[in-house]
Formats: structure tokens, sequence, C-alpha cells
């Protein structure tokens, strides 16, 4: 079974499962092809696909949707939030990193350029949805380690990455810093005041800007900060793979939706905020 934990004695060859480690005793994971197993006999399989659910207590779905995950993919692969991929791939170089996370990773196009721009770096992927985990598994294939796990208890050990990359993900600040080793970094990339504006203006009456994330941040340095400002041409089929891939699409009056469903395209600010921090000793 894909999700299933157990006890097991293992024979034969197996070797480490990098950072994670078990989320039931915290111990380090060996990998045998088939399952990751730790000292203590806790096994979790491995799906066709490579990925392991390292997720305690696994009734029920959890995170985005299959549509909602699709929804994304469309957006994504044409391109509107490539500058926003690129930029987070610089500041992750720059660090050099041995390991690093994508806390949060979704459908893993975020993950898939950051392999890309970080060949030598070994990259752990984790996502609260199984269905979000299983497209950044068949994305990236053995490139990366990939898991469905919560950002706020992290199947990884203290001090075992060099960078923590969160996008649009929930903020885990104590998790980012327990894993990131001595002067590790944590890169953000959070919604700048402006972005989807014009979006906003069809759903809602009074739209609103976003609220500016606060620099500072308990246990950690703040580096640098990059700000994007830009206008994408998005067409009908963009536009509702954009709504359906944000909250607004569980909180949108139906007035709104009329109203995005009458827009043959529109051009639509991107305002994005990328925050560099690095972790207090």
């Amino acid at each position: 079974m894909e999700d299933a934990a157990h006890t097991m004695n293992n024979g034969g060859h197996a070797e480490e499962a990098g950072v994670f480690r078990c989320p039931l005793c915290a111990q380090a994971l060996q990998n045998d092809g088939k399952r990751l197993f730790c000292a203590r006999g806790h096994s979790f399989d491995l799906s066709r696909e490579g990925y392991v659910n390292l997720l305690p207590g696994r009734g029920g779905a959890h995170g985005d949707d299959r549509g909602m995950i699709e929804a994304r993919r469309r957006f994504l692969e044409g391109g509107h939030y490539l500058p926003l991929r690129l930029t987070l791939c610089r500041r992750a170089a720059e660090s050099a990193p041995r390991a690093l996370l994508d806390a949060g990773c979704g459908e893993g196009w975020y993950t898939e350029g950051l392999a890309n721009a970080l060949p030598e770096t070994e990259i752990c992927a984790v996502d609260v949805s199984k269905d979000a985990v299983r497209y950044t598994a068949k994305r990236l294939g053995k490139r990366a380690r990939c898991a469905v796990a919560s950002v706020t208890a992290l199947p990884l050990g203290d001090s075992s990455v060099d960078a923590v990359v969160s996008v649009f993900a929930p903020l885990a600040a104590e998790e980012f810093r327990r894993v990131l080793r001595s002067g590790g970094v944590l890169i953000l990339a959070v919604p700048g005041a402006k972005h989807l504006w014009q979006l906003k203006e069809m759903l809602y009456a009074e739209p609103y800007e976003n609220q500016p994330a606060e620099k500072d941040l308990p246990g950690f340095e703040f580096v640098k900060e990059d700000e994007l400002h830009y206008l994408r041409a998005l067409d009908r089929g963009a536009l509702s793979d954009l709504f359906a891939m944000t909250p607004y699409f569980y909180r949108t009056p139906p007035e709104g939706i009329r109203r995005l469903g009458e827009c043959e395209g529109a051009d639509v600010e991107m305002a994005f905020r990328v925050l560099v921090y690095r972790k207090k000793d």
C-alpha cells in the first residue's frame, strides 16, 4: 500500500534517504528502493512516482485539490510567473546550498527551476497535498526527493539543509529555523500590494490591497529584498486558471464570477516580493 506506515524487519541493500527523518520517531530513514524505514521499524512505502507520504494521521484529503493543481500547472507553464521563478533561482544559487528544501512545493514548477539552476544540490520538496506532490515527483524524477508532509512539522533533521524556499506557502518560521544549518538562508516569495489588482477589480465591488509582509522574523537576520512588478496579458483561459488557483475561488460573490466569465482577456499586474533571510546562530 502506497501510504501505509508499518513495522518491518529489513534485510538486503538500503541507502540513506537524504535529509528525511521518520515522522513518528525522528530517526534517520533508509531507502531500499521500495520503502523508507527507520531503525525502530517504522516503514513508509514509495509510490510509483517515487514520492513518500510522511504525513502522520493521514485520514482524509489535505491541501489543494486536483482541480486547483491542474489550473496552477497550466497557468505557470504559460510563463506568467517566470520572472519570479528566475529571481528565486538566482537568490538560491547565491548561497551555493548543498541541500535545499522547497517547503510547500505545489505541483513542482518552482522546484523544477531550482533543480535546473542547482544541479549539484540535493533538492527536497514537501507539500501537504498528495496530488501536488505526485505532480512534483513526476516532473522531477530522481532530481528531487519528494514527500507529503506539513511545513509545520517537517520530517527533516535539525540543521539538515542550507536553504529553505517558501513560495506563497504558510510561514513556519520556527520549523524553517530548526532544519536550517548555521548561516542557512530562508527565501520567501509573497504577493506585493497590487498583485492581481485587475482581477480583484473584476471579482469584488471594493478590491483590497495585500498587506505588506513584515521584514522582522524572529531568529533570522533580514538580508535583502527583490520587488517585481509587471503587466501580463491574460486571455480568457489564463484568467480562468488564475482564478481557480487562488483563494478567491472560494470567496468570490456570484456577481464577481459573472463578470469574470464575461471577460475575454485583461492586462493583469503581477507584483511579488522576494525576501531573503539568514539564520541567526
